[in-house]
């Protein structure tokens, strides 16, 4: 069996050779390719393909492919490939670490809203003091998009430190702590949230989500802070309902193109904190154990964890 690793890297090939070396301290022995496999023969031997974002095609003609693992969370980049092979099953990443971090990042952009912290910042500049309303932390309603592995970490870590949390997702779910709802439910909780946090999968039915009709579903005065992927977020849709007051912050991890360009307004708005990708980012070190787990259960017919289903998108 040949291991095929394949992404689109940064360019000075330091990230290649850092998976690279961790995934080959995970899977001690192993035949690896490092690269497209030139040969019919080559293409033959491989049975796994590791992946990160690939470019399309690059996993087409590989006839003893048994498995695609991505090792990113988010697989809407790879099942917009028109070649990606049919049948074989894809795998996404559920990276222990990675959740750690995305749990830390919105517990901070929570508290941070509810404290009115950005304001402080704000005022600091302007060398203003003024002291902030105190609300109790049960009284901040915070609204969770998508209740999958990080979504409900992220709602039930909220719950824990007092935050009144609802969860939505497209079917129902249950939560200790946490008051779920789901499908048309979804108006009525943004009517309701101080802060709305999206943990949503990117698929054809979330592409443009926050839109100008769903912005005008929030509470006023509320707040969005978007930890998913760009596309979910009709930009100028968002721009003016922060000008209009609709909204009264938003934290963004993801754009619709990044980096984000120098002039864009988000740069500069006085009611968006810009993060550049970095609310939670793969750890290779765990990642490579979730990934040497799949394929020890692939080798010995066991169930393949975190399998994507290609018409949900998730």
């Amino acid at each position: 069996m040949s291991l095929l690793l394949l992404g689109s890297w940064e360019q000075d090939g330091a990230e290649a050779r850092l998976w690279a070396q961790v995934l080959g301290d995970a899977l001690p022995g192993e035949d690896w390719l490092f690269e497209a496999p030139r040969t019919p023969a080559q293409a033959a031997e491989v049975e796994v393909a590791i992946v990160a974002n690939p470019p399309h095609g690059s996993l087409a003609g590989l006839p003893s492919l048994r498995l695609i693992q991505s090792l990113w969370a988010g697989v809407d980049k790879l099942l917009g490939d028109p070649l990606l092979p049919a049948g074989v099953p894809l795998a996404r990443m559920v990276d222990p670490a990675m959740n750690e971090a995305m749990v830390q990042t919105a517990l901070w952009a929570v508290l941070a809203l509810h404290r009115g912290f950005f304001e402080v910042q704000a005022q600091q500049r302007g060398h203003v003091w003024r002291q902030p309303a105190q609300c109790r932390a049960r009284d901040w309603h915070v609204l969770v998009l998508g209740l999958g592995e990080l979504g409900l970490r992220v709602a039930q870590s909220l719950a824990g430190l007092g935050y009144a949390v609802q969860g939505w997702s497209r079917s129902p779910r249950a939560v200790a702590g946490v008051a779920c709802c789901h499908g048309d439910a979804l108006d009525d909780a943004l009517a309701q949230a101080d802060t709305v946090i999206n943990l949503l999968p990117l698929t054809a039915m979330t592409q443009g989500f926050f839109d100008a009709r769903r912005l005008a579903r929030f509470k006023r005065g509320g707040s969005l802070v978007n930890l998913a992927r760009g596309a979910h977020v009709v930009e100028a849709d968002l721009l003016a309902a922060l000008d209009a007051g609709r909204l009264a912050h938003a934290v963004l991890d993801v754009f619709a193109h990044e980096p984000l360009p120098p002039q864009h307004a988000f740069w500069t708005h006085e009611r968006v904190t810009v993060l550049p990708h970095t609310a939670a980012q793969t750890d290779p070190h765990s990642a490579a154990e979730v990934v040497a787990a799949n394929l020890r259960a692939l080798r010995t017919g066991q169930a393949l964890q975190h399998v994507v289903d290609r018409r949900a998108g998730y």
